[in-house]
């Protein structure tokens, strides 16, 4: 089995985010709490020079489109003729990825994120059988789009889903269509439902009052448009939420997607950090339970090293009580650990220990589309 905390788990030495330097906490009752000197637990672990923050939540993703490349070699007006281009030029590496199964495509888009230190993410979609996964999948009430959803109108007034907010893909341009694709679907909003949009890059403060939030996806809209939604004015009338969008128009690594965003200084520092820790689209708190631990350089502020953090940079990623990732420098204090559960992969040239078996996904995967490109080997 894998290591179940029964009790609370405490780390020694660990810089937080509202911390001036090293502390001890722990991990109790699906808290992150600090340790008092009279905290005990069977598992104590010791570091230096880490840092420690709740798992995060990536809230918008597509798990099976991440076998893609990014597909696309200019900017586009919006998603519609974006879309309309990739079909016409890029048939065969897109026959390819469908080649493999969706259940490992699916698998893969869940590793891709444990790996970053994502423990929650929101899949955009249908929704998908998903058992045992080792962080915590959300499915929410998606609707494609206006443009692609056909019944768009039915699903966001369905009576039986109203106390559900609608996620869905709106005002993802730069033209006027894409501003006027906004007012076309509040305006069929008829039963006032809870709308939570994705990518809003047109979207006006005007009409970002009446949606319940906002995810944010950078990488994904300069990729496609040059040009991404103004999070810096939108936050102002709605909730600013942190999502990657799938390899179709991003990296795998989220902690690139997160750099691009800091640099637009839409955000400040503490903002898109609750953008990446915020509540969930179901209305309950998400990653109870969640911690993840990386490593940090001596003498950077908390917010430096969080946001210098990479997939190499992780040591420890709990989620659910149970241990999910851990460095290999980690192992000498974790010698009780049973490795049956885990496969060691390296990213980057950093050695890791991972629940669940990532060389043989990669393995299944290569067998129907051998171009498949992973950012990870296996050891």
């Amino acid at each position: 089995m894998a290591y179940i905390l029964e009790e609370a788990m405490i780390l020694n030495n660990v810089t937080t985010i509202n911390s001036n330097g090293p502390v001890n906490i722990q991990l109790k009752n699906g808290q992150i709490i600090p340790a008092d000197k009279h905290a005990v637990s069977e598992l104590q672990l010791n570091f230096t020079d880490a840092i420690a923050f709740p798992g995060l939540v990536n809230w918008h993703d597509h798990l099976d489109f991440n076998l893609f490349p990014q597909l696309g070699d200019r900017v586009y007006n919006n998603y519609t003729e974006w879309g309309s281009y990739i079909h016409a030029n890029y048939k065969d590496e897109i026959a390819a990825v469908l080649k493999v199964p969706l259940d490992l495509r699916v698998n893969w888009g869940i590793f891709k994120n444990l790996l970053c230190g994502v423990t929650t993410v929101v899949n955009h979609g249908e929704q998908l059988d998903i058992v045992n996964a080792p962080i915590n999948v959300e499915q929410c009430h998606s609707i494609h789009s206006v443009q692609f959803e056909k019944l768009w109108k039915i699903k966001l007034n369905n009576p039986f889903k109203r106390k559900v907010p609608a996620v869905i893909h709106v005002g993802e341009g730069s033209d006027k269509s894409s501003k006027n694709e906004i007012d076309q679907l509040l305006n069929w909003n008829l039963i006032n439902k809870k709308l939570i949009g994705i990518h809003g890059v047109a979207m006006s403060p005007s009409q970002a009052k009446k949606f319940e939030a906002l995810v944010w996806c950078p990488e994904s809209n300069y990729f496609l448009l040059n040009k991404t939604a103004p999070a810096n004015h939108l936050k102002k009338y709605t909730t600013i939420l942190f999502g990657t969008d799938s390899t179709l128009t991003g990296d795998w690594n989220i902690w690139d997607h997160i750099r691009l965003a800091r640099k637009t200084n839409m955000l400040t520092d503490a903002e898109l950090y609750d953008s990446l820790h915020s509540g969930s689209t179901a209305g309950k708190k998400t990653n109870n339970g969640t911690i993840v631990v990386a490593k940090k350089e001596e003498g950077q502020s908390a917010f430096d090293s969080f946001y210098g953090t990479d997939p190499a940079a992780i040591l420890l990623v709990v989620h659910a009580n149970e241990i999910r990732l851990f460095d290999d420098s980690m192992l000498g204090q974790l010698k009780h650990l049973n490795l049956d559960r885990y496969s060691k992969i390296s990213v980057n040239g950093a050695h890791k220990y991972v629940q669940g078996d990532l060389p043989g996904l990669i393995k299944q995967v290569k067998s129907y589309y051998p171009a498949a490109n992973f950012p990870v080997t296996a050891n």
